[in-house]
């Protein structure tokens, strides 16, 4: 699905991740560690198309990214749902309108899409919340309606950097649930964390791989975790 083959990222005339080669499978599920600053939302910005390797070469479903045009990396973004650190929504909007912009932006019908979006809203436990403004909501609400955002398009993979950064550790296990229930309906998970305790969590329901950034490298995780 996603492939790097020897690949680096230099920024501000250093090197920040060097000679990394990884296959992230269909259907796998990956936690991604390290310390801040380390390069983990770089590397999953690699990933997904939002910054072109320095060296080396990435692919996403057969396709080598540089050689993806505008409309290639649309198709890719549809492919693959991101939940980024800061979730950031229209605050003019109501949480089922922001939800729904992926369909809007794609130019999908969203009067056909009306049940799929009831139906998500309420597997993300926001039914009450749909005509709710975003500044209303709590932070696991806001991490629940950015994950909803990124599967409205039934992605292969979902990618979420710190996903539970900012929210207790009851949200942080809901939020982990839906994120476990993707991956048994087939989806790809790549989920950067600082969290142990999330992971330990994970690893008691769902067979994952722990990769961990460390001196721009990219490492497999001891069984310590």
């Amino acid at each position: 699905m996603i492939e790097l083959d020897d690949v680096s990222y230099s920024y501000g005339g250093g090197e920040l991740l060097s000679n990394i080669s990884l296959d992230l499978p269909s259907g796998s599920f990956h936690f991604l560690t390290g310390p801040s600053g380390a390069g983990k939302t770089t590397f999953l910005k690699l990933c997904y198309g939002a910054l072109l390797a320095t060296r080396g070469r990435v692919s996403a479903f057969g396709s080598d990214l540089r050689d993806m045009g505008r409309d290639d990396i649309a198709r890719l973004r549809r492919q693959v749902g991101v939940v980024h650190q800061d979730c950031e929504f229209l605050d003019h909007l109501p949480v089922e309108e922001n939800v729904a912009l992926p369909l809007t932006v794609s130019g999908r019908d969203r009067g056909t899409e009306a049940a799929n979006l009831s139906e998500l809203l309420s597997w993300v436990g926001l039914s009450g919340q749909a005509r709710s403004l975003p500044p209303e909501l709590s932070g696991g609400e806001r991490q629940r309606a950015a994950l909803a955002r990124a599967v409205i398009m039934s992605p292969e993979m979902v990618i979420a950097d710190e996903p539970t950064g900012n929210i207790d550790w009851e949200m942080s296990l809901r939020l982990l649930k839906l994120l476990v229930e993707l991956n048994r309906m087939g989806k790809t998970i790549l989920i950067a964390t600082h969290d142990l305790n999330l992971i330990r969590a994970a690893k008691q329901q769902v067979s994952a791989r722990v990769l961990r950034i460390k001196d721009r490298s990219l490492q497999l995780a001891g069984a310590d975790l």
